[in-house]
């Protein structure tokens, strides 16, 4: 693809979507083209730092109904460095609680001339439902358990980054993978990539189930440790869980915590991720997570080039205008 800054910058062949729901449905080809799309847009504006021109006249509308910190920051960001206008939509004091239906209410903000909906939702498949009843661009910010396409591609991005091809590296998602929508988009997205994925956590949140995927399954993160080539940490979900799934977290980090000790065994390239927000101390301690090898605050920086890469494929000129070949200018860093 060439640089985004480009005068005539031609579309990325091999992207048709116009929304990005989840990595599952997605080929290796265009998650590839997702990654290629964040490292332009992260080269062409200094590490994410510099604005782009390229969605001028775009709008993009943020409709969050879980709480959120880094992806709706991340989202509201990414949109203005490429130039777009954005929209907040808090549920608290909109007409839903008059007993408007959430269909009717994002159907109302399309007649307000967008051109894609951010949504994240606590019941899986909402995102799916909104494509089917808008005609602009929805991307799914996480929906319940199920994915959050763009998390799963960051950490990716971030691996890929610092280690350059995936293939045949061994990947361990340790924690709460039942209730985790990250792990299970990390899940498809590595294995397309051709990465080893290790799932590991206590039998309560970690299924041999999984297996069927084509992953491997360990209760023994001491066991995997030696192992992998990069480990992502995920966070206990307490608020999607109905019964705790163990005696206490002071055991869950005793077994699972990422520590200093554990770190002096792994590889000496490893590399830690953790999606956030981390919990010190329970999933990982204070000096791991501040290590050279972590790629913590790397994540959130590389969250703000996927999410332009996203939103530029998703509701770029092409999507907007019915282009297929050569777009109009791209615009210039201002």
């Amino acid at each position: 693809m060439p640089h985004p800054t480009a005068e005539h910058e031609p579309f990325p062949a091999g992207w048709s979507h116009r929304h990005l729901l989840d990595l599952e449905r997605l080929s290796p080809d265009e998650i590839r083209l997702l990654l290629d799309t964040a490292a332009r847009f992260k080269e062409a504006t200094d590490g994410c730092r510099k604005k782009l021109s390229v969605l001028a006249g775009r709008t993009i509308v943020n409709l969050f109904f879980e709480n959120s910190t880094r992806t709706r920051t991340s989202f509201s960001l990414a949109a203005r460095r490429l130039g777009a206008d954005v929209v907040d939509f808090t549920a608290s004091g909109s007409s839903l609680s008059k007993g408007e239906s959430f269909i009717d209410t994002a159907k109302n903000l399309e007649a307000m001339g967008i051109d894609a909906v951010v949504v994240r939702h606590s019941t899986p498949g909402t995102p799916h439902l909104l494509a089917q009843h808008l005609d602009v661009g929805v991307i799914n910010a996480g929906d319940g358990p199920h994915e959050h396409p763009t998390q799963g591609l960051l950490d990716i991005f971030s691996i890929r980054e610092r280690r350059g091809d995936l293939a045949g590296a061994t990947v361990g998602l340790v924690g709460d993978i039942a209730h985790s929508r990250t792990a299970r988009s990390n899940l498809w997205g590595l294995v397309k990539l051709g990465a080893k994925v290790i799932l590991c956590g206590p039998p309560t949140l970690v299924s041999h189930r999984w297996r069927e995927l084509g992953v491997e399954v360990s209760h023994d993160l001491d066991a995997i440790v030696p192992r992998c080539d990069v480990l992502n940490l995920l966070r206990i979900q307490f608020e999607r869980q109905n019964t705790r799934p163990f005696p206490s977290v002071r055991e869950y980090a005793h077994l699972y915590a990422m520590t200093k000790d554990r770190l002096k065994r792994a590889k000496k390239d490893l590399l830690i991720l953790a999606p956030g927000p981390i919990n010190r101390g329970v999933e990982v301690t204070a000096d791991v997570a501040d290590c050279p090898q972590s790629l913590i605050l790397d994540q959130v920086t590389n969250g703000l080039a996927v999410r332009m890469g996203v939103l530029w494929l998703t509701c770029g000129p092409r999507v907007a205008t019915g282009e297929t070949a050569a777009r109009p200018a791209a615009g210039r860093i201002v």
